[in-house]
């Protein structure tokens, strides 16, 4: 049995925590965007992916996604098949046990999944949302992670690089997101009646949860403790930092006041983009990258009103254009001098456009792959099974009617109906009245991560 590396193991452990964190971050900060009467729904759409992905990724999902590869899509189906004992194998030259690396990589498959679901609050049924998880998991999201990292297509033969899952993450759910936003149609009264963030404390615990967990999913993602382990956790804090201003200061020239639920927001946007690239840059190409991508992302928010798909929680803004922007990012910064993995220098290190031309393909092909099948599967499941809810439902509360309570009980207190109060989300919560004016163009009433 090969020598178990402690200091790797011990690093990569603690990672794997911090990777499982982002999970429960995410539903906290997708619930606190979302209205009052749907946001233990929104929640448990996260919350199920922890239970049902976790399983799938131990009997089949890391051996599509990580076992030798069989023909550039998908790996060896009986290599790690989750019913082996693999307690005395090492992963790679790492001195990493193999059950630590599959619990890592297991934390990046939930939470690929978890993301999409921030598209289509207050308005699945919770069956549905379960059958198109189990779906796309298990023929999108672990053929390209195998694709991307796995010995697949899109790493080595294209050489798209990609750390820690800017195209296998991001690009990917987004893309899902937008196609799940296409089929289920707009929420009952979008995009005229108000949908602010219920509980906006509850969006920055979230965002909070999301950018200390998310030094595991970068830095913990090089499996060792060297100078490209430092460099990402020093690159995720400086663009994640410079995202949150160039977001708000969008926000201030546009609507003239900055927001926390927009400083929140550019957190998670360059939490995004600097995923892939945490590795292949050095730090000042990491804050540009940052400034850039709160900046884009912030205006991109108002792409949805523009085209008239309604992304409840701005999925597409900030994961799958913040995805593009720092997976294309690699190919304007990368550098051989931060890592040997970088095979021809960025655009603007003078290596010309080769790099930048993989990272392109690496994008598009994740994307478009991605949105062909979610739209599929959405259909099939809409069509069977049904996926949106009913508008009864949705006005209503589709917490009371895909779970039996609510997550907030108003009730007064000499008796009468709570949920009346419970249910109204936004500019309701505090007392009702009429209907707040619809946003401006491009102004968050809803805001996403992550």
């Amino acid at each position: 049995m090969p020598e178990i590396d402690t200091g790797n193991t011990a690093w990569l452990l603690v990672s794997t925590a911090l990777v499982l964190l982002m999970t429960p971050g995410l539903a906290l900060f997708y619930g606190g965007l979302n209205r009052a009467k749907g946001v233990l729904n929104m929640m448990m759409m996260s919350f199920s992916c922890i239970g049902l992905v976790s399983i799938l990724w131990l009997f089949y999902g890391f051996t599509v996604a990580f076992g030798d590869d069989q023909n550039g899509f998908f790996g060896d189906l009986g290599q790690y098949l989750g019913t082996k004992n693999m307690v005395n194998e090492v992963w790679g030259e790492t001195g990493i046990p193999a059950y630590v690396f599959i619990a890592f990589q297991m934390m990046f498959a939930i939470i690929t999944v978890a993301l999409i679901s921030g598209a289509i609050s207050d308005r699945a049924r919770f069956a549905g949302w379960l059958l198109f998880a189990f779906a796309w998991a298990t023929v999108v999201y672990f053929p390209v992670a195998h694709m991307v990292w796995g010995g697949g297509w899109i790493g080595a033969d294209i050489k798209a690089l990609d750390f820690a899952g800017g195209t296998a993450v991001h690009i990917n759910a987004g893309a899902a997101a937008l196609a799940l936003a296409l089929v289920l149609g707009r929420r009952v009264g979008w995009p005229k009646d108000s949908y602010k963030p219920h509980n906006v404390p509850m969006v920055a615990l979230g965002a909070a949860l999301l950018w200390f967990g998310w030094f595991g999913f970068n830095a913990g993602s090089e499996l060792t403790a060297d100078g490209t382990t430092a460099v990402a956790f020093i690159n995720t804090q400086v663009a994640t930092a410079a995202a949150l201003l160039g977001w708000i200061i969008v926000e201030w020239v546009r609507d003239g006041k900055p927001t926390m639920v927009g400083a929140s927001s550019g957190a998670v946007a360059g939490l995004v983009a600097i995923t892939p690239a945490c590795a292949f840059i050095a730090p000042f190409a990491a804050a540009l990258l940052g400034l850039v991508a709160g900046a884009v992302c912030a205006l991109a928010v108002s792409l949805k009103y523009r085209l008239g798909y309604d992304d409840s929680l701005d999925v597409v803004a900030v994961h799958f254009v913040g995805g593009w922007i720092g997976t294309l990012w690699i190919g304007f910064f990368g550098s051989a001098g931060i890592s040997s993995l970088v095979a021809d220098e960025g655009l603007f290190y003078g290596g010309g456009g080769i790099q930048l031309a993989r990272q392109l393909a690496g994008a598009a092909i994740v994307s478009v792959y991605s949105f062909a099948v979610a739209l599929i599967l959405a259909f099939a499941i809409q069509r069977t099974i049904g996926f949106r809810a009913s508008s009864e439902a949705e006005v209503d509360g589709i917490d009371l009617a895909e779970h039996a309570e609510s997550g907030y009980d108003l009730a007064p207190a000499g008796g009468g109906s709570g949920f009346a109060l419970a249910g109204l989300g936004g500019a309701h919560a505090a007392g009702g009245g009429a209907a707040a004016p619809a946003p401006a163009e491009g102004q968050r009433t809803e805001k996403v991560p992550g």
